[in-house]
């Protein structure tokens, strides 16, 4: 299961708005690419479903995943974070074994990888 904050949903909807984006199918991906320095990177986007992937809903948004990156995203938790350093989403993912010092990139444990991303 992913879920999402009050605040992230609220921006997803504040974006998906701006956009002028009226279909109901509309949500926001998650997902995993390879890359950056600690072997996989989150690739977030606004987005429709696709056939197979799995979808999440929380207030009235849709959160969508495809197969090959739910086993490193599952029961993760998305904010939406406003700091000093600049404001976007932030994905708190109980997965994760190490991260690199950026906190674009991150690991999971060996046992969890599957070769599939």
């Amino acid at each position: 299961m992913i879920t999402i904050t009050d605040k992230g949903a609220e921006k997803v909807h504040e974006f998906l708005a701006a956009q002028g984006t009226v279909d109901t199918d509309a949500g926001l991906r998650v997902g995993v690419k390879g890359g950056g320095c600690s072997g996989f990177q989150y690739n977030l986007a606004f987005d429709e479903k696709r056939d197979g992937d799995e979808v999440f809903e929380y207030a009235g948004l849709k959160v969508y995943v495809d197969q090959p990156s739910l086993p490193y995203v599952r029961g993760s938790v998305i904010d939406y974070v406003e700091s000093l350093q600049g404001a976007g989403f932030q994905v708190n993912n109980p997965n994760v074994v190490a991260a690199c010092g950026c906190g674009s990139s991150f690991r999971v444990a060996e046992a969890e990888e599957c070769s599939a991303v």
